[in-house]
């Protein structure tokens, strides 16, 4: 009888729970399905709140207007540069600085340690770094997107800890009496085994780089090294939607009213797209992460 009460008590949880995530899957795929369905409407249904779940009147023409806009994609691939770049930058310098932490056998690894958990809670503050930045003349330059964020204390943490913990210390003894060196052992097996957390840095640099304004907004002052997030912010904050027209004639004027927001929701679809599509390819590697370390022999 217990094994029965069990196994409706289980099916009830199922059940339970199958209706509690759907719900929520709902309420998190709700804003996207709306934003896409914005985006293809007739401006007039949006503007009058008639578009709630499916398009009102299709048409594209705020990604044809979004497409004929020269700036929209040099920001674009400004920002595609600076992700590639600061991402490779950002995971090398955390390996570099998790893997020598993460060994027993590293004198003062401890003192390091504390000393870059420091860095988290407290720094210099903006004034002192915009002087260190206009110092080593780093001002409308293609590195001031990358080398003020280039290593997170808190990245190296997470890395430094599953160096620790998901790989045996007897694979790098067996590694050593192999006569491999200290990069061998890096190169050749601490990386090749650290797939998931490597993939873990890519995706949380990544979606950082590419959503990223401030420093933009702080040091650079030419529109043609602006990053896609800071001409989103104008279109989205400002409500600047000119450019994106192309025209500022009494057509413009027309032109805005009508498909101003439109435009704005266009605009959301297409910045969003590399973080959709780059996120399926990494997701089993965040359930490979988790089963690590799972089952102890």
């Amino acid at each position: 009888m217990n094994k029965i009460a069990e196994s409706r008590a289980d099916r009830i949880f199922d059940r339970i729970n199958f209706v509690f995530m759907l719900l929520v899957t709902l309420i998190f795929l709700y804003p996207l399905l709306f934003i896409v369905s914005a985006s293809i409407s007739n401006p007039d249904a949006v503007l009058q709140g008639k578009v709630w779940l499916f398009p009102k009147g299709f048409t594209i023409v705020p990604y044809v207007k979004v497409f004929q806009n020269s700036e929209f994609f040099l920001s674009y691939w400004n920002t595609i540069a600076y992700t590639v770049v600061g991402t490779i930058v950002n995971v090398a310098l955390t390996v570099m600085a998790a893997y020598p932490l993460s060994r027993k056998d590293f004198y003062g690894r401890h003192v390091l340690t504390i000393v870059f958990t420091f860095t988290m809670f407290f720094s210099g503050g903006l004034i002192p770094l915009y002087i260190v930045i206009q110092k080593l003349h780093l001002l409308n330059n293609f590195w001031v997107m990358i080398l003020p964020s280039a290593l997170s204390i808190f990245n190296v943490i997470v890395m430094r800890t599953y160096f620790q913990t998901a790989i045996p210390d007897e694979i790098y003894q067996a590694a050593e009496i192999d006569g491999c060196s200290r990069i061998g052992v890096l190169t050749r097996i601490v990386l090749p085994l650290s797939g998931p957390i490597l993939a873990v840095m890519i995706l949380f640099y990544g979606v950082g780089h590419w959503n990223s304004y401030f420093n933009a907004l702080i040091f650079l002052n030419e529109r043609e090294m602006f990053p896609l997030q800071l001409i989103l912010r104008e279109i989205l904050v400002q409500n600047d939607t000119q450019n994106l027209m192309g025209n500022s004639s009494a057509n413009y004027i027309i032109d805005s009213t009508q498909y101003g927001t439109s435009i704005k929701y266009a605009v959301i679809i297409i910045s969003s797209l590399p973080v959709l599509i780059l996120y399926p390819f990494l997701q089993r590697y965040f359930v490979k992460g988790v089963m690590i370390g799972a089952i102890k022999g």
